[in-house]
């Protein structure tokens, strides 16, 4: 009872912990480890892969129970209406031969009951079937931890387009301020005479532009956070923000190792080839034995002498079982050594893939992480020969065209910045992914 009460307890605990991580999610910025962690344990995906999992377990023990002795009892009642015949041959009572004569036997009322014990000494095609369920576990293990990495990339990549997102609100906003600016200063200048109406109307039609496109940036950013949810195993409804800050990480390397997807083939191969070994070994003879013991009761209830007997019986043996002939199992056999040879070369095929994806995302990587302070560069430099158009516009050195082109520029530049940070983060991820170290 106390064991009892420790687990009740273990698990209240558990699902209160549960409950403040996810209100810590929803009452702050949620960092990308903490929506890591509660989609791996919310996530439905997830939780059916798992559940198939322990099927695959059960089908272990399943496949090794058929190692064990069976025991088995049955019990029968036949009430015959009419008794069978049997011919008699005559030359038995003396009679002519050739001739016979029908005769009935038996009681009307036969009971029968049996307890039956079978075992297998020698079967070959049992303990390929044990070894095959086993392989069949460890590709059920392997296609959950795939589909841990999965819904890993796919929270990492949507959170990482929400802080995209977020940084491009920001220029937007920063953008509508400077528009802002520049039409009161417009309008200063018109009533000055210094501006023309249609100077304005151009720089409005931008504010209505840079107004369209933070409406769609909103919109954006609330799908993904929608999406981020649906992954985390979260409801809709519920409140969830990322931070704004982009962590770039290190320029640490992470260790190679054999994907998910190259695993998987490897224990297929296996898999084949322990079905090329049953195949084969179909050929060899299979041995068990049996015993078994009853009671056989015959009942005669008319009269004049009614009676019932049971009769006990029992015996003990063996069975041997061995193919002659069947050259179906030939052409089967020839089939699944193509298979094996298709199956190994999608193996090298995969690892070429795999070393060519980690390849190219190390260039991608280096390139934009050398691209990056020079893209940061560019939104300093923008931005301040925007500042100074500005002034020479006040000044009447500079005309609205000049502005209007500065500020192109600066959002050229702040385009570049987000561009290159999204080459970065993407070539980070497919790296992570291509070299197995995307959970670590």
């Amino acid at each position: 009872m106390k064991s009892v009460n420790i687990h009740i307890l273990g698990f209240i605990l558990w699902f209160v912990l549960i409950g403040l991580d996810l209100n810590a999610l929803q009452a702050q910025s949620a960092t990308l480890q903490q929506c890591i962690e509660t989609a791996l344990l919310n996530n439905k995906n997830l939780q059916v892969g798992r559940n198939n999992l322990n099927l695959s377990q059960l089908k272990q023990e399943e496949a090794r129970s058929n190692l064990l002795p069976k025991a088995t009892a049955s019990a029968d009642y036949k009430f015959f209406t009419n008794l069978p015949y049997q011919l008699l041959p005559l030359s038995v009572f003396n009679g002519p031969e050739g001739q016979y004569k029908e005769a009935q036997f038996g009681v009307p009322h036969n009971l029968g009951i049996n307890i039956q014990l079978a075992m297998p000494l020698y079967n070959p095609q049992l303990k390929l079937g044990v070894r095959a369920a086993g392989i069949a576990g460890e590709l059920s293990l392997l296609q959950v931890e795939k589909s841990e990495e999965q819904v890993i990339f796919e929270v990492t990549n949507l959170y990482y387009n929400a802080q995209i997102l977020q940084h491009q609100i920001i220029f937007v906003d920063s953008n509508l301020v400077n528009t802002n600016q520049l039409i009161a200063t417009m309008h200063l200048l018109r009533e000055q005479g210094l501006a023309k109406g249609t100077d304005i109307g151009k720089i409005e039609l931008q504010r209505a532009q840079l107004q369209s496109q933070r409406s769609q940036l909103d919109g954006k950013l609330g799908q993904i956070l929608n999406g981020l949810k649906f992954f985390m195993g979260m409801d809709l409804d519920a409140p969830l923000s990322v931070p704004k800050e982009i962590a770039q990480g290190d320029n640490s390397e992470f260790p190679v190792s054999p994907s998910v997807d190259a695993r998987m083939v490897q224990v297929q191969n296996r898999l084949l080839s322990n079905e090329l070994d049953l195949l084969k070994k179909s050929k060899l003879p299979t041995v068990s034995v049996f015993a078994n013991y009853g009671l056989t009761g015959f009942g005669y209830f008319k009269q004049p002498d009614p009676f019932f007997k049971t009769f006990p019986i029992g015996f003990i043996g063996a069975q041997a079982t061995y193919p002659i002939w069947n050259k179906t199992t030939r052409f089967k056999i020839a089939q699944k050594e193509v298979e094996i040879t298709s199956n190994r070369l999608q193996s090298e095929q995969i690892r070429l893939q795999n070393d060519l994806l980690i390849a190219n995302a190390i260039l991608q990587k280096n390139t934009a992480k050398g691209n990056i302070p020079t893209a940061q560069q560019q939104i300093t430099l923008a931005t301040s020969v925007y500042q100074q158009t500005l002034i020479q516009q006040t000044q009447g050195t500079a005309t609205i065209t000049d502005v209007l082109l500065a500020d192109n520029a600066l959002r050229e530049a702040q385009t570049n910045y987000l561009n290159t940070l999204i080459e970065f983060l993407k070539a980070d991820l497919e790296l992570k992914k291509a070299s197995g170290s995307i959970k670590n």
